[in-house]
């Protein structure tokens, strides 16, 4: 799939998931009514914003926050511009190796998107969250928004109260490459493969370098 066509499928992918829908208007640098994607400057700022208080490493581009800041306008104008013309493509991650905690030892890989993709999936993140928060389970805590893994150990210390069972597990290598669904296999915003869950991560998910 060229690279023209995987954005534009990453467009349409984000407007069915947030109701930013084609066919809006919006003035660009030229001057013209343009994009095909209503994405508000605000949000690409607000994300920036976010992104810069994590204060995270480079990516492979090796471009640190404060390289992004350099040229701060013209870097923000571009992630909004790609992003609401449906033709953004996301880089590479950095592939780094971290050690996995506990007693089983070994380590992990960790991608490392570059600031400018963090800022762009923050975007996606911000617009998303509105829309998927309603239909979580409850019992979900992984990166929500006023949510910890504290909080689930604190459900789980509830319920141990009332339960002489439990069952833990941990699927190895969830989230690799074969795990990720195909656009033609969902079926809806809520089905279980649909939505920020399922469908928008074939077209997000990155390449890796070391």
């Amino acid at each position: 799939m060229g690279v023209e066509r995987r954005g534009r499928l990453i467009g349409e992918l984000f407007a069915r998931a947030t109701g930013i829908v084609p066919g809006g208007d919006v003035v660009g640098k030229s001057g013209l009514a343009e994009k095909s994607f209503v994405i508000p400057k605000q949000l690409v700022w607000e994300a920036y914003q976010r992104v810069k208080a994590n204060n995270g490493a480079a990516g492979v581009d090796r471009q640190s926050i404060a390289d992004f800041e350099v040229d701060l306008k013209n870097n923000l104008y571009k992630i909004w511009n790609r992003m609401s013309s449906g033709t953004y493509f996301p880089p590479p991650v950095m592939a780094v190796e971290i050690p996995k905690t506990g007693n089983g030892g070994g380590t992990r890989m960790l991608g490392v998107p570059t600031v400018a993709d963090r800022v762009a999936q923050t975007v996606a993140a911000l617009a998303l969250q509105a829309r998927t928060e309603s239909i979580f389970h409850p019992d979900s805590y992984g990166y929500r928004p006023r949510r910890s893994a504290l909080d689930a150990v604190g459900a789980c210390r509830q319920r141990c109260w009332k339960k002489n069972w439990v069952i833990d597990l941990d699927v190895a290598k969830f989230l690799d490459a074969w795990s990720y669904c195909f656009l033609s296999d969902c079926h809806g915003w809520k089905s279980a493969c649909s939505g920020a869950g399922g469908s928008m991560r074939s077209p997000f998910r990155r390449p890796a370098r070391t």
